[in-house]
């Protein structure tokens, strides 16, 4: 696939992509079960705001600007977060767009999608508290032989102190606290926890 011509537009600033999510109701309060078994008083829904294509062609073309000019062959992201993240910034850097799933509890890249050795990779995904999913596909990647050249986030809720050991580029970095079930303030309240999140912690 022929790579596109770096975009000439600005990437916007961080306060600018929040208000798309904000606009599109993409930041939820209540008391949340995440992905990573943890609980939170706050959750961003990315779905919310990659609904809209032109919401979501602004969020990719951000991410893309960190990666231009890497020689980006295909860019993957783990079901279902980052399906959607990672074909609007394949789309972006005229790449190809992949997903991993997990199998028995294992991520795998299925439905015939395959890594060549050598084949330069770019990880996606829509929101990271601890970095897990992208961790687990940084490993197929890995075990495939592929090289995967950086991580791109939409929502970096570390606060930017995850390490992956690659280039990492996000968009919006939040602060929002994080806590174990037995600590939770929230459960200490008798807050019922909802699960918005697609992996059963």
């Amino acid at each position: 696939m022929e790579k596109q011509a770096k975009s000439t537009e600005t990437p916007l600033r961080p306060d600018q992509y929040l208000d798309l999510f904000r606009k599109s109701k993409a930041l939820l309060d209540g008391h949340f079960l995440l992905t990573s078994g943890k609980h939170s008083a706050q959750y961003m829904q990315c779905a919310q705001v990659l609904q809209y294509p032109d919401r979501a062609s602004i969020l990719a073309e951000g991410l893309a600007a960190s990666f231009y000019d890497q020689g980006i062959q295909t860019v993957i992201g783990p079901a279902t977060g980052g399906i959607l993240v990672a074909h609007e910034v394949a789309k972006a850097l005229g790449a190809r767009a992949l997903f991993t799933e997990r199998e028995n509890g294992i991520m795998r890249l299925r439905r015939g999608f395959t890594l060549s050795p050598g084949e330069r990779v770019l990880v996606v995904e829509d929101v990271i508290t601890t970095g897990g999913s992208v961790r687990e596909v940084l490993a197929v990647v890995g075990e495939l032989e592929a090289i995967p050249v950086g991580v791109g986030i939409l929502v970096d809720r570390t606060g930017g102190t995850v390490d992956f050991g690659l280039p990492m580029a996000s968009l919006i970095q939040l602060h929002i606290q994080a806590y174990e079930a037995l600590d939770c303030p929230l459960c200490a309240q008798g807050i019922p926890a909802i699960k918005p999140g697609s992996r059963k912690a």
